[in-house]
């Protein structure tokens, strides 16, 4: 599989205009946190240094081929003087796979607090999912084999009262990264992809559905690594339809608060068609 560097490495064809590579994937389709993460390079090529991104909210449209890369075009929506938007939309055969805003902003000084990071144990305590049977043998972790991804078992932690679905899970990536502190926001955009959506199945064992990223939101709030540990406290405060609704805080080891996401995803039972439909391509 190919490194988070390549991933997020973009080739600048015209002003504002931008294509990703074609990488080796072991998926029918091309990984949410992919595209999310390559959009989100693609909008901060086109933003002053000054201004550092904070939130960005995208909707997936249609499954990318893995195949094929994708291009992405940056509208510069506004420049102000404390905050930027840009508006991108990745393409493959013409067609829009994705779409996303994102925002800006100088930074000022203002009032602070944060929720308490969860009490579980050390990622040391835990086991690498990677050299689990169950887990080493399905296609996504075998995509992510450059993550270190512990999940915390339900048992060795409390469950928050009232919570409909919890899920709370170790990660960072397993080599340095470069100390370029956007280059880790959009790593981080990459990563809030995966594991989240598993935390709608966590009351639902053992009942096969055809799942998939539909919109994705991130507020990046203090700076952090993404090659060191962060606790993805995980929950999905609904599910129906054929719809669940997922969000997650994310804890650097010092119980710093540093991002937070919101996502809705396709949860509908697995049917024969869907198996086919994913097989090519073809799904709603």
């Amino acid at each position: 599989m190919a490194s988070i560097e390549d991933v997020l490495e973009l080739e600048a064809l015209e002003k504002d205009i931008f294509r990703g590579a074609v990488h080796p994937s072991v998926l029918t389709r091309t990984f949410g946190g992919q595209v999310a993460g390559q959009s989100l390079v693609s909008a901060v090529r086109t933003v002053d240094e000054a201004f550092k991104v904070h939130s960005l909210h995208g909707y997936f449209l249609r499954p990318g081929n893995p195949a094929k890369p994708t291009v992405y075009l940056v509208d510069r929506i506004r420049d102000g003087r404390s905050f930027c938007t840009r508006r991108v939309t990745g393409i493959q055969d013409g067609k829009a796979i994705f779409t996303m805003s994102a925002s800006f902003h100088s930074e000022d000084e203002g009032i602070e607090h944060q929720d308490t990071m969860p009490s579980v144990p050390a990622p040391e305590e835990l086991v690498d999912a990677q050299t689990l049977e169950e887990f080493a043998a399905t296609d996504l972790y075998r995509e992510w084999k450059e993550w270190d991804v512990r999940i915390v078992p339900p048992g060795s932690t409390g469950k928050t009262p009232g919570i409909a679905a919890q899920q709370r899970v170790w990660m960072r990536y397993r080599s340095k990264l470069p100390d370029d502190q956007v280059f880790h926001i959009c790593t981080l955009a990459y990563l809030s992809d995966m594991t989240l959506l598993g935390a709608s199945k966590v009351p639902h064992p053992g009942v096969v559905t055809q799942t998939a990223s539909l919109d994705h939101a991130m507020w990046f709030m203090r700076p952090f690594r993404a090659d060191e540990w962060l606790l993805y406290d995980q929950t999905s405060p609904s599910a129906g339809f054929g719809r669940a609704l997922t969000q997650g805080r994310m804890f650097d080891r010092n119980g710093t608060m540093v991002a937070a996401v919101v996502q809705e995803g396709l949860t509908r039972i697995q049917r024969d068609q869907d198996k086919r439909d994913i097989e090519t391509g073809n799904m709603a």
